[in-house]
This record gives C-alpha cells, structure tokens and sequence, in this order.
C-alpha cells in the first residue's frame, strides 16, 4: 500500500514523474478547462448557464465567508483564499475517478499550500498596514516576545499542512483496507464519506487561512476606528 502519491512513480514518455506532480498538473489543467468554459459566455441578464449559476454561487458564498471572518471587504482575498478552496475541493473530489490520487494526500502539496499562506499573510498585512505597523505586532508587548511571536507563526503553518495531509492521507488508507476485507459494500460509504470529508477539509484549509491572514490586517481596522474615535471626541 503507498501512503502517499509520492510513492507511485508514473511514466510519460521517456520522463519519469510521481503521481502527485502528475495529478496536481492534471488537477490544475481541469480547473483552468472548466473556468474557461464557463466564462466564455458571461451574461448579466437573467437567463445564465447553469455554470455561470454555480460560479455566481460559488463566488458570492466564499465573498461572504471572508467579510464574516475579518469584517473586511472580501476583494482583496477572494482571489487567493478562493483558489485554495477550490484547489483543494477538486483534488479531493476526484477522487472518485479509478486510479487518481489527490495530491492533497502528499505532504509536499499540502506543505507548499501551507507555504503559500505563510507568504500571502505578510504580504496582506503589510500592503493594508504599512511594513512598519505589521512587523511592529511582532515586539509587542515586548521585544522578548518576538521568537515567540516567529514560533507561532510557524508553527500554524506547519499544522495547516499536516492537517490536510493527514486527513486527505487517512481517507484513503481506510477506503483501501475496507477495499480488502469487504470489496463490495464498504468502500462505497467509505468513498462518499471521502468526498464529504474532502469538502469540509477544502473549507477547514481556505477558513484557516483567512483567519490568519484576517490576523495580520486586523490590527490596522482597529486602529484606524480608535484614531476615528479620538477626533471626534
């Protein structure tokens, strides 16, 4: 039994690749097909596509999700965290498809996911506070707290990661055993469960990180309302 696509090797041509390089190609190559497909044709009347609908859906759902997290406008994120989400959410779909691996099951995906949200929350904060005020957060109270402060920071990213990992990598590890004792009924659930268990991680993996993220630029909102406060007292 392989723990991790990592472990399966696949040949294309004279090159040899593991699965999660192959399948996270595969998965980013499916994303960009159907985004094409249904924004070919966008319409601002009220007969849409069906995919327009779902896209509309989708969009609007994960915008909410952000301004209920940070109290924020949710342009600035919706970009990133909605592509983390939607990442995840179609590795972890397909693998309903026979012989797909999701490359979330391999700690090297879920670790460069997590090392993406580990750039993007300086970069957020620094760009809504200034590099002055963010690094400020980090000696605050006092400057004992800065390794801290780092540890923290690292620490969050490296739960992140074997977060999803574990959880993507125990999934399929039952789906397997139960694939072995009792071909014909088990694995069914299992799988269905899969998927369900696929979707709540996607959005377990985008909401972390909006909170995160939410952390860093929040120190500006607050701020900002108490310098509003004292002028108009």
């Amino acid at each position: 039994m392989n723990l991790t696509p990592d472990q399966i090797p696949i040949q294309l041509g004279p090159l040899t690749l593991n699965a999660t390089l192959v399948f996270t190609w595969f998965v980013m190559g499916l994303l960009t097909l159907v985004s094409w497909w249904v924004t070919r044709k966008l319409s601002a009347s009220t007969q849409i596509s069906p995919g327009q609908n779902l896209l509309e859906v989708l969009v609007l759902g994960i915008s909410q999700q952000i301004r209920d997290i940070s109290n924020q406008e949710s342009e600035p994120y919706l970009p990133f965290v909605g592509t983390l989400f939607v990442f995840i959410a179609a590795s972890n779909l397909l693998s309903i498809l026979p012989g797909y691996q999701p490359p979330t099951g391999s700690l090297s995906t879920t670790a460069a996911l997590a090392i993406c949200v580990f750039v993007a929350i300086p970069l957020f904060g620094i760009r809504r506070q200034g590099w002055r005020s963010y690094l400020k957060q980090y000696v605050e109270p006092t400057p004992i707290m800065l390794p801290f402060n780092l540890i923290s920071d690292v620490s969050r990213i490296i739960s992140l990661a074997v977060r999803l990992f574990g959880n993507v990598m125990s999934g399929t590890m039952i789906v397997a055993i139960l694939l072995s004792i009792a071909p014909l009924i088990f694995p069914v659930v299992m799988q269905m469960l899969g998927l369900l268990t696929g979707m709540i991680q996607a959005y377990i993996f985008a909401v972390l990180a909006m909170v995160f993220i939410a952390a860093a630029t929040e120190a500006q909102t607050s701020a900002g309302a108490e310098e509003r406060g004292s002028d108009g007292t």
